[in-house]
């Protein structure tokens, strides 16, 4: 894996809210990847994340059009959690570094990862942020989205609006329809133009969970897979919001509680303190 992070992809990172990383993994790795997300995806049988009683397509916080968002692409969460090959990737301690690194914090621990699947013909993935969703209020939080299939303008690639991160706010806008609707939110960003991420396989994203973005429709016969991982930086509390955390969980926690449970936000990097 290429995982030094250069001073010039910090920077671009702050200033933009998104940073890629080019042949993050090498094309052993990559295949290693791939054969452990087919597997624990196959595992699930359709179970959307533990911990909840929830089928793919089901919940996902929607409830205007269940066929459309249905067909925006294929979600499973906490794969991590059900699946011994993608713990071993996805709790590698130098994933959590560069994550720490961009982020400016001295311990990252993760929310939850996903595997995104853009079907043939898939529809679009609105422009939104991600961080409003989540149990916590964190304006560092970030997520690392790994290619594992080529990313065009035509088969489904990101889109980022640059420097949104710095403005946008924790209130929750939503994933609709309407492509345009994050606006009405934040007028001030409607005439910014955005950046496409164009990858290939192996290589990946970073970016912030207030940074505006979105996908392409997938226009095209083939799947567009990616491996994603949010993290949260470690110190963060209980905001009120359940999103993934489990049920039974979810009962034990009260607002202002610390999110440090190891068994389902386990701290995958901590700055070792230099010793004189």
């Amino acid at each position: 894996m290429k995982t030094d992070i250069t001073k010039k992809q910090i920077d671009f990172y702050a200033a933009n809210g998104f940073v890629v990383i080019e042949d993050f993994l090498s094309a052993q790795e990559l295949e290693t990847w791939r054969a452990a997300v087919k597997s624990a995806i196959e595992e699930r049988n359709g179970k959307k994340m533990p911990g909840k009683d929830i089928e793919i397509g089901e919940d996902d916080g929607i409830n205007e059009d269940t066929a459309y968002f249905n067909n925006v692409f294929d979600q499973l969460l906490n794969l991590w959690q059900t699946s011994d090959a993608v713990k071993e990737i996805m709790l590698d301690e130098r994933i959590g570094k560069m994550a720490a690194t961009l982020a400016g914090v001295d311990g990252i621990r993760i929310w939850h990862d996903q595997a995104l699947i853009k079907r043939p013909w898939a529809n679009p993935t609105s422009w939104h942020l991600d961080t409003p969703f989540w149990s916590f209020s964190d304006r560092r939080a970030l997520s690392i989205w790994v290619a594992l299939d080529d990313v065009t303008l035509e088969n489904g690639c990101l889109f980022f609006i640059p420097g949104s991160h710095k403005k946008t706010t924790f209130e929750n806008a939503g994933i609709g329809k309407n492509m345009g609707g994050i606006f009405e939110l934040y007028p001030e960003f409607k005439s910014t133009h955005s950046k496409s991420a164009v990858i290939k396989a192996g290589s990946c994203t970073f970016h912030n969970g207030l940074t505006i973005h979105g996908a392409h429709a997938n226009m095209t016969p083939g799947f567009r897979r990616a491996m994603t991982c949010a993290f949260m930086p470690d110190g963060n509390t209980y905001n009120g919001t359940p999103n993934v955390l489990p049920d039974e969980y979810v009962k034990t926690l009260k607002v202002g509680d610390l999110l440090n449970n190891e068994q389902q936000n386990p701290l995958i990097y901590k700055r070792r303190e230099s010793s004189l």
